[in-house]
């Protein structure tokens, strides 16, 4: 009901609409003439004792690391983002691509110190979708030409091609995309609990944005200019959901209003809808009292779900729990964690 309410509001002007102004972020744009072998940067595979170069393994999801499970081959590791192949290398094999904001918004992060993350030079830009802090994520840039602050359009340069960052060679550069919603906005306490390490990047750190099928929203989105980003999230297959205590309405639902299906003040918990990658697809209050997080469905496989739910869960058939990892995503995605303790400085 609020969805459809939400819908209503951004017909009515009431809500900021999508952008009139969609771009892919770099003059590639084979994703639309169906030839993704041009598009997507590959990834080296051996498996079996064959080599490959697989496409595939540079779109949007668990496409890497492939296993042969109960006579299936299936790809258990998760990429978050899509790899975006270069149009023009100069005679080294440098790219020469620039790489631009897909659409309007505002610079949010920088971060200029290759070293300092495994995505090298990135750029943060932040859209205000539905009232919503939607961002879009550029890295393994060679350099970067905005600061945080800068207001932008689409098509707008951030930076150019490279191949900065973890496993990167000049032969594969590309430029890495998301696009995704922000966890929370105290990463900063669940990095302290639970990573550990420099956090470089407060609040835009990679862990604390959760991706979408970038691809796939270009490609329904120059079908359909109507789609709406909360849209096209609700039309994300469901994989498990997760049943949390909690009093009011979750911090997630603030910022994301429009993922709520339904508001109850008397609500006694909240079930969220994920995708096999862990992304929210729905939130909708409850009566069930829980004491911690529980799973309360899960899609049935005779696949252990760990290999297609990137180890957030274990079990099989119908049956499934939290792993330490998912318990920690689910963790970051309720606040459900206790603010950090204050550094002590000795004199």
């Amino acid at each position: 009901m609020f969805r459809f309410l939400a819908l209503l509001l951004a017909l009515a002007g009431l809500l900021p609409a999508q952008p009139a102004d969609l771009r892919l972020p770099t003059e590639n744009h084979f994703l639309f003439s169906n030839e993704p072998d041009k598009f997507f940067m590959y990834v080296d595979r051996t498996f079996e004792g064959a080599t490959s170069k697989p496409w595939q393994a540079g779109s949007f999801g668990l496409v890497r690391n492939a296993l042969r499970i109960n006579g299936e081959v299936i790809c258990t590791k998760f990429h978050e983002g899509i790899d975006i192949a270069p149009m023009q290398r100069d005679k080294a094999g440098n790219p020469l691509d620039t790489v631009c904001s897909i659409a309007a918004g505002r610079v949010v992060h920088t971060s200029p110190i290759a070293g300092r993350s495994n995505y090298g030079r990135y750029v943060v830009v932040e859209h205000d979708w539905q009232d919503s802090p939607v961002v879009s994520l550029y890295a393994h840039l060679s350099e970067i030409k905005v600061k945080p602050g800068d207001a932008v359009e689409a098509g707008s340069p951030l930076g150019q091609m490279g191949f900065t960052g973890a496993g990167i060679t000049r032969t594969r550069a590309h430029c890495h995309v998301e696009l995704g919603m922000l966890m929370s906005d105290r990463y900063e306490d669940w990095h302290k609990k639970f990573s550990g390490g420099t956090n470089y990047h407060g609040i835009y750190n990679g862990l604390n944005i959760t991706g979408c099928e970038v691809s796939r929203f270009f490609s329904e989105r120059r079908a359909d200019p109507a789609l709406t980003f909360p849209a096209f999230i609700a039309s994300t297959p469901v994989y498990f959901k997760v049943t949390f205590p909690t009093a009011g309405t979750p911090d997630f639902v603030k910022r994301y209003p429009w993922i709520a299906t339904a508001r109850d003040p008397g609500a006694k918990s909240w079930e969220m809808g994920l995708s096999a990658t862990g992304m929210p697809v729905s939130f909708a209050p409850g009566k069930q009292v829980v004491a911690a997080p529980i799973v309360t469905a899960v899609r049935p496989s005779s696949i252990p779900h760990g290999y297609l739910t990137r180890g957030l869960l274990p079990g099989q058939g119908n049956r499934a729990t939290l792993t330490r990892s998912g318990s920690q995503l689910v963790a970051l995605l309720t606040g459900d964690f206790p603010p950090a303790a204050p550094a002590i400085h000795k004199p």
